[in-house]
């Protein structure tokens, strides 16, 4: 059975605290595993959530700052000494080639996995499967940063009352949806446009075009939200959004379940006050403010 589900492997932000990790999340999309920003400790918090380096398919980085890439350099040797039996690809900023060359090469090891650099220098397309296309969006933050996009292909649902009017059944469903034309019946007269699912992956940034263009449709966001609305001045200095901010990335862009994470660590216990900000800027949709190890479903197709 397909899963689509995120699981949380760490929620801080630069520094870690007694119950938040580094970053680290993992998006198993049906067979697949993309593991976003692995930040310190993140091989730790893969054995504590149940996932192994034999569930990573991709590794995504969005920038070179240490809370969302220390945890590159234990992942790659993790996937080796595992021995993991198909190819694993890395996403990252181009202009931090050497951060990633350090990083894949930190210490001795015996290199086992076919790992393909895929480094991200300009905005647009970056993977394409079977299931899924993968795009990256340019951010702004004192260094080089780039959002991801997951977008699975619209598909087609059969109607049943429509293909039971024109008296169409079993082997001929699949050569009408093969043809796409059985005896002047048309696929789109017995059905519908299935829309594709979409996920987006935004860290640190200013709010810019690409938030917006990475969250537009989303079935689910995750993106920080480093302070709460009060410390706008902070966020905006670093390079960082607030709650009510995200909170307003997605009710503009349409998003079904937002989840709001990379917390400063001046915040202890405000995750109701984290929901609240996001829910005043317009967004009525799902909200989850995440905790380590939880796992979040994608929402079911509407």
């Amino acid at each position: 059975m397909s899963v689509r589900e995120l699981v949380v492997l760490g929620t801080a932000s630069q520094v870690p605290t007694r119950h938040r990790n580094h970053n680290g999340y993992l998006l198993r999309w049906d067979g697949e595993g993309l593991l976003f920003d692995p930040g310190e400790g993140t091989q730790r918090q893969m054995l504590r959530a149940g996932v192994s380096a034999h569930d990573i398919n991709r590794i995504c980085v969005t920038h070179f700052h240490g809370d969302h890439s220390l945890g590159v350099a234990g992942v790659i040797q993790r996937i080796n000494l595992d021995q993991v039996p198909h190819p694993v690809s890395a996403h990252y900023p181009a202009s931090g080639q050497r951060f990633f060359d350090r990083l894949r090469y930190a210490t001795a090891y015996r290199e086992t996995v076919k790992l393909k650099e895929v480094p991200v220098a300009a905005d647009g397309l970056v993977a394409r499967t079977g299931g899924y296309t993968l795009h990256a969006h340019r951010l702004s933050h004192p260094v080089e940063s780039y959002g991801y996009r997951l977008v699975e292909p619209d598909g087609r649902r059969m109607l049943p009352e429509k293909l039971a009017a024109y008296g169409i059944k079993g082997p001929d469903v699949g050569r009408l949806q093969r043809e796409g034309e059985l005896g002047g019946v048309t696929l789109d007269d017995v059905s519908e446009v299935r829309r594709g699912q979409r996920f987006a992956f935004v860290m640190d940034t200013r709010l810019c075009d690409g938030v917006h263009v990475l969250a537009e449709g989303c079935d689910m966001l995750v993106i920080e939200s480093t302070f709460l609305d009060e410390d706008g001045r902070l966020a905006a200095e670093h390079g960082h959004l607030t709650a009510g901010q995200a909170g307003l990335v997605a009710h503009r862009g349409g998003v079904r379940h937002l989840v709001l994470t990379h917390f400063s660590q001046r915040y202890t216990d405000a995750a109701a006050e984290f929901e609240r900000q996001a829910r005043a800027a317009g967004f009525d949709g799902e909200v989850t403010v995440a905790r380590d190890l939880w796992r979040i479903p994608v929402p079911k197709r509407s």
